[in-house]
């Protein structure tokens, strides 16, 4: 094999992030009953919430703000889209969706099986991720893929973020990989691909969504069962 060492990441590449974050903020919805605050249709909530949450985000992956300001700023925004500046509100809710959400076990289809046969051809499999550590960890736990990966590296445990070079770094000395005998794979152009590029990793692009890439990885994907035809 030309690969011994396969790092991938989590979330939007194996856990399906949208699909779960969606039911949760569902959940979240009816139990604080946000209807009766006036956001009456919740796809539009959700909408709102996803815009902010993905611009937070990148400014949190490129270090202009940290943990604690994306957590309940993401609520606070989406909330003031409905004139509603309650803080406690925002932090009441940001505190619920981290519980809530890494007990959601929707994954990508193919997930269980593309990992097994993975696992069952000798691989060694990590997962490099930027999401928090303590959520990660639950979310490996109750979507049942904790066996699968040896290593599970955070930016928090690193103190890095991809696609920085030191997570990568920090992510192949713990696992006692080569470059050369590792392999990143991840849905994120940026973080992901442009990530392991950064680090002299080769790359597999999980496309789920089918765009145009603006990087080139060394491989690309649209469906997780194709990685059966690279590895």
């Amino acid at each position: 094999m030309q690969y011994k060492h396969l790092f991938f990441d989590l979330d939007h590449t194996l856990w399906d992030f949208e699909t779960n974050a969606k039911e949760s903020l569902h959940d979240l919805y009816n139990k604080h009953a946000l209807a009766n605050k006036g956001i009456t249709i919740f796809n539009d909530f959700f909408a709102k919430y996803s815009y902010h949450n993905e611009r937070l985000w990148d400014r949190y992956t490129k270090g202009f703000i940290k943990q604690d300001e994306l957590r309940w700023k993401r609520m606070w925004l989406t909330l003031l889209e409905y004139k509603l500046a309650d803080e406690v509100l925002s932090k009441k809710l940001s505190t619920d969706f981290l519980e809530l959400l890494p007990t959601k076990k929707n994954l990508f289809p193919y997930t269980v099986e593309i990992l097994t046969y993975l696992n069952n051809k000798g691989y060694t499999m990590h997962l490099v991720t930027n999401g928090f550590e303590s959520v990660q960890h639950k979310k490996l736990s109750n979507s049942n893929l904790n066996g699968f990966f040896k290593e599970v590296i955070t930016s928090e445990a690193s103190n890095s973020l991809k696609p920085n070079k030191e997570i990568f770094d920090y992510a192949l000395n713990k696992s006692k990989a080569s470059v050369k005998e590792s392999i990143m794979i991840g849905d994120n152009l940026d973080a992901d691909i442009k990530g392991g590029m950064n680090a002299g990793l080769d790359t597999i692009f999980v496309n789920h969504l089918n765009i145009k890439p603006h990087i080139k990885a060394t491989h690309e994907i649209t469906h997780l069962k194709e990685l059966e035809t690279i590895l």
